[in-house]
Order: C-alpha cells, then sequence, then structure tokens
C-alpha cells in the first residue's frame, strides 16, 4: 500500500480526537473499517503508530514523527489547493511573480507597489541568507527575480547567466543605543570604536573581510564580535552589550540611532537578478522601477539618511546599469 494524504487525515484525526472511536465519528466512519485502516497503515510504516488502551490512544514514538510530517504537509497541500482555485478563478492571464530576497529595503515595497498595480497578479516570496541560492533559483526557473546585496565592488553571483541591475548604493552605518555618547555624532571615525563589542547577522560573501580590513585601515581589530540573528543583535545593541553595522537605510527602533561613518569604508550594493532567456525578462523594466521605487520610499522615510544622501552622489538609487553575472 502506497501511504496517501488521507492517511495523514487519519493519524492526525486519531491523535486529535486521542481515540479510535471518536476518530472514526469524525471521519464518517465505522470503528472497525478505521481500525483496519490504521493497521494498514501500520503495516506501511514499518510499525505501531499508537499505543491503545482503555484510555484511548496515543501515539507512540514512530507516531509523534509521523504526526510532525503530517502536520505540516495537510496545511501546505490545503494551500496549494487554495492557491491553485484562486489563479484558476481569476483567469489564465493572470500573472506571476517568483521574488526571492535577501534581508534588504526593497522586498516590501516592490511586492506592495506590485499587487496594487496588479490586483490579480500572483506574488510570492522566498528569503534566505544567500545571494548563491537566490541565483541559482532564478537560473533554474523556480524564482523569476533574485533581490541580493552585495558587498562594495564585489561581483553578484555569476556562476548562472543572470542578467543584473544595480538599484542602489547604501552607505554602511553604525547602529547605537541613544544613550551612546557618539549617538549625536555627525559621523564617527571607526577608530572611535576601537573597544567595543560587535554585534553582526550571518554576512554574504566578503562583507565580514572589509569590516576586518576597514577596522585594520582604523588601527585596530575588532574586540570581539557577537554573530547572531538581526533581532538579537538588535537587543544587544538596545542594550547597550554590542554596536552593530546596519544599512543606511534601516530605521531605528526607538531608543537607537544609526550614524554614518567617515570616509565611508564600507557600501552595499543592492541588485535585481533574472534570467534573461525566461519569461520574466519580458517584464524586468517593470520589476526594476517597482524596485527603485520601494528603494525610494525607503529612503523616504528615513530623514536622516535622506539628508545625507544629497552630498553623496555616489550612493543612493544608481541610473545606470547593468552589471555581469
Amino acid at each position: 500500500m502506497r501511504l496517501e494524504l488521507r492517511h495523514l487525515r487519519v493519524i492526525c484525526a486519531i491523535a486529535d480526537s486521542g481515540s479510535v472511536t471518536k476518530a472514526a465519528s469524525a471521519l464518517g466512519l465505522a470503528q472497525p473499517a478505521l481500525t483496519a485502516q490504521l493497521q494498514r497503515i501500520e503495516r506501511t510504516l514499518g510499525g505501531p503508530l499508537f499505543e491503545r488502551d482503555r484510555r484511548g490512544a496515543r501515539p507512540t514514538p514512530l507516531g509523534e514523527l509521523v504526526l510532525a510530517r503530517a502536520r505540516v504537509l495537510l496545511p501546505a497541500v490545503r494551500g496549494l489547493q487554495d492557491e491553485a482555485a484562486r489563479m484558476a478563478s481569476s483567469g489564465a492571464s493572470a500573472k506571476v511573480y517568483r521574488i526571492g530576497a535577501v534581508n534588504g529595503p526593497i522586498l516590501s515595497g516592490l511586492v506592495h507597489r506590485l499587487t496594487t498595480d496588479e490586483p490579480k497578479a500572483h506574488v510570492t516570496t522566498h528569503a534566505s541568507w544567500t545571494a548563491a541560492e537566490l541565483a541559482e533559483m532564478a537560473a533554474t526557473g523556480r524564482l523569476d527575480f533574485a533581490l541580493v546585496g552585495a558587498c562594495g565592488d564585489a561581483a553578484p553571483p555569476n556562476d548562472f547567466g543572470l542578467a543584473w541591475h544595480v538599484v542602489a548604493v547604501d552607505a554602511v552605518f553604525v547602529l547605537l543605543p541613544a544613550n551612546h555618547p557618539l549617538a549625536g555624532a555627525e559621523e564617527i571615525d571607526l577608530a572611535e570604536l576601537a573597544d567595543v563589542p560587535w554585534a553582526g547577522a550571518p554576512g554574504d560573501g566578503c562583507f565580514h573581510d572589509c569590516f576586518v580590513a576597514a577596522c585594520a585601515r582604523a588601527g585596530f581589530t575588532p574586540r570581539k564580535v557577537y554573530e547572531s540573528d538581526v533581532r538579537s543583535c538588535i537587543e544587544m545593541v538596545e542594550a547597550g552589550d554590542a554596536v552593530a553595522l546596519c544599512q543606511s537605510t534601516f530605521r531605528p527602533l526607538p531608543g537607537l540611532v544609526a550614524v554614518p561613518i567617515a570616509g565611508t569604508p564600507l557600501r552595499w550594493r543592492h541588485l535585481l537578478g533574472w534570467h534573461p532567456d525566461a519569461a520574466a525578462a519580458w517584464y524586468a523594466d517593470q520589476i526594476v522601477d517597482y524596485a527603485v521605487a520601494a528603494y525610494t520610499d525607503a529612503v523616504t522615510r528615513h530623514p536622516r539618511y535622506a539628508r545625507w544622501l544629497a552630498d553623496q552622489p555616489r550612493f543612493g538609487v544608481q541610473q545606470q546599469q547593468a552589471v555581469a553575472g
């Protein structure tokens, strides 16, 4: 017997009700029929899924494993059915946009503009820590567009034949608690932070090495770097236990400030990639425009950075350019 979704529903029903008899009633089956079906499922899976006695049915360790998988698979299948039904009811002409992104300021605004202008479009998103994963997904047709970041002048992933467009270039700022002695400075020399711990999320590409090199040029080696997720890094800064680097479009939360670094030793480029032979290439210019508008909106919400950009023509939206990938 091959395991099917209906079998997973049976297992979940027994676990949820705590009784084969109650599960049979909920499923509209006779209790002997459900018992026989459970026995066939258990033979297929290689062992008992429930311990059964007068008190009811309780999952065995094997049953717990199967239940854990079933509780993921069944909602996923229901979601697939719902999404397919929505697409079918909206007509075959509805566009599909599959967009992957590494942490950055553009995705939410891009999706908002896209869904506002094309309310019947089907938009899905995928998050990743690495640009290479997103580039590979775009190259193999699992994504239409990849929003990634690259440190300084580093090239985007170039093993997948994608076309890349530079949306914008951000300066990298320092994130400080608002009560830090340097929080009110117009800019900070890295050397002023030689003795403080740093917090950072796992980076992509050469960013960590570029940060260490910038510190070396300023005459020091970072004393300690706590690597954690973004939220934990922010909490460390809030507590005064560390300072952090952040994209200049990051809107500080209450109690935090983002301050420019003197000489702007670190830059972060936002790039949009797609495969030139894919159907998505036909509307890539439109998505580039949405990405630029989303980035511009992010800058507008950060007045301090907007003022800083006014005197920094090498940063902000880049009108030129495609880059090799």
